[in-house]
């Protein structure tokens, strides 16, 4: 009886500090340095973030490079990807669909309410555009449905996933329009734009024309009235301009860019590949100067850093033992030292008029507008040397660019040619250069589509073991699909690819 009688008065006790105590408990576990409220100008920082930001570790940047042969890796082992080997892909992007969501829903009654979905709308556009392009089908229509109990979302077709993706940028621009009719500027915007509904306009209308343009093959496919829908946003004339700048981060001292302060563990081993230093070489373009360094050997044999001969790059495909040894005799170029060196070697620049206007400079070779392609594609290349203008000439070993040498940049290689053929893989080939260290996916999502530049394969050394003298052409679906999401995965297989997750088969987008 007495255990009985010390249970309930135990049993009371903690009743009564859960009804009275808890508020107390609260209070001593929270950090009064932080808020406990969130915001949509908070959640609006982290969507941004979510798909702009590289998260990822700076290997994973090299690896990406390498993917679209910028570059090779020495001393650490044989890199998958720089010998053709994709792996698993991943989903995880779209854990920043539910902070769109809430950030729309904490938004309503603000002033710069459109702008919040407006953001939510272009960086749900911009994640499955950047997935879809890997894998082919995706879940789209019913991604982050989990709060209505879809816990297995189908995979919508490749076709019908580009439709939404282009509504949803469309409607997008179109909530921008209003808060830049009514001069609202929203708060949580980290990328230079600071919250300026007209500027994220032209980039959104700007970033609809580079999805439209990987598109050009589909233009019978009516769903996507592809020229139309190109012509139509450059004739409303939101686009960017020179002063709009760029859509991106930018570096710094509590930001810094991903290969900064390794000390020099991954600078040492990169190596710059022929592919890009020949091309540079070829156009007489100083950007080479500030994307690599000179080859020991070189400096060695008495060039000095400011002569081209001084700059060697890898074939990519080569026997891994052959260039670890002829790296480690010094034989290439590495990347730039300030890479390592500077907080912020260059702006992390994922929109730019640069690309747009090469962009422009092609859907006028195809006639879906007017204008001159030679005037787009100067404008375009004038834009992206400019960005080096500002960038520390300390690290360009004597080949500064400044506007003297833009000026006169268009001669011999670089000059508009007279060919059609000739002026798209010009118009490629600077949007190649452009997206070094930057975009690596979006240059091989390009050399899908045009076959262009044309990457080195060796069957000796490849490692696409189905297919030893090709490219591959997409990423393997995340490994956890099959477990979690096997029925619409094994589907989706099924419809697109016999049946068979593998790195050779042909997604919609490229039939």
């Amino acid at each position: 009886m007495r255990n009985i009688n010390r249970y309930i008065v135990i049993i009371g006790i903690l009743i009564f500090l859960q009804l009275s105590g808890c508020s107390k408990f609260e209070d001593i576990n929270t950090n009064q340095d932080q808020t406990s409220d969130v915001s949509a100008s908070m959640l609006c920082t982290k969507v941004i973030l979510d798909v702009t930001k590289f998260n990822s570790e700076a290997k994973a940047l090299i690896t990406e490079s390498a993917v679209a042969k910028y570059i090779g890796y020495a001393n650490e082992g044989q890199m998958d990807e720089q010998y053709y080997k994709l792996n698993h892909t991943g989903f995880g992007g779209m854990t920043m669909l539910p902070n769109a969501e809430k950030m729309i829903e904490y938004a309503d009654g603000l002033l710069a309410e459109n702008s919040y979905k407006g953001v939510a709308k272009f960086a749900r556009a911009y994640l499955f555009y950047n997935i879809t392009m890997k894998v082919g089908d995706i879940p789209y229509s019913e991604a982050n449905l989990g709060g209505e109990g879809v816990y297995k979302p189908k995979y919508d077709l490749q076709e019908e996933v580009f439709v939404g993706i282009l509504n949803e940028l469309s409607e997008a621009a179109d909530y921008f329009a209003l808060d830049e009719a009514d001069g609202q500027v929203f708060d949580g915007d980290p990328t230079p734009y600071g919250g300026d509904p007209a500027k994220w306009r032209r980039a959104v209308n700007s970033f609809a024309l580079k999805v439209l343009m990987t598109l050009s093959e589909k233009t019978s496919v009516t769903s996507l009235e592809i020229s139309n829908r190109f012509a139509q946003i450059v004739s409303d004339g939101h686009i960017l301009e020179p002063s709009t700048g760029f859509y991106g981060l930018i570096y710094s001292s509590t930001n810094r860019h991903p290969l900064t302060a390794t000390n020099d563990l991954f600078t040492s081993k990169t190596v710059i590949s022929s592919l890009l230093i020949d091309n540079l070489k070829n156009l007489n373009d100083r950007r080479m100067y500030y994307f690599s360094d000179p080859s020991v050997e070189q400096i060695t044999n008495g060039l000095t850093e400011s002569e081209p001969g001084a700059y060697v790059g890898v074939d990519v495909d080569e026997n891994y033992d052959v260039m670890n040894a002829n790296h480690s005799a010094g034989v290439y170029s590495l990347i730039n030292s300030r890479y390592r060196i500077l907080d912020n070697p260059e702006p992390r620049m994922l929109i730019t008029y640069g690309e747009q206007q090469l962009i422009l400079a092609e859907a006028s070779i195809l006639g879906w507008i007017g204008g001159s392609a030679q005037t787009y594609y100067e404008q375009g290349v004038q834009s992206a040397l400019a960005e080096f203008v500002t960038q520390d000439a300390s690290y360009a070993h004597g080949m500064a660019i400044d506007q003297a040498y833009i000026d006169g940049y268009f001669t011999g290689e670089a000059a508009f040619k007279a060919t059609t053929q000739e002026q798209l893989e010009q118009i490629w080939m600077q949007r190649y250069i452009i997206n070094f260290m930057q975009d690596a996916h979006s240059s091989f999502f390009e050399y899908r589509r045009n076959n262009y530049p044309d990457f080195p394969v060796d069957p000796a050394t490849s490692l696409n073991a189905n297919s030893l003298s090709a490219v591959p052409m997409r990423w393997l679906y995340p490994e956890g699909e099959n477990t979690y999401n096997q029925e619409n995965y094994i589907e989706a297989l099924n419809r697109q690819y016999d049946g068979y997750d593998e790195i050779n088969k042909i997604m919609w987008l490229l039939q």
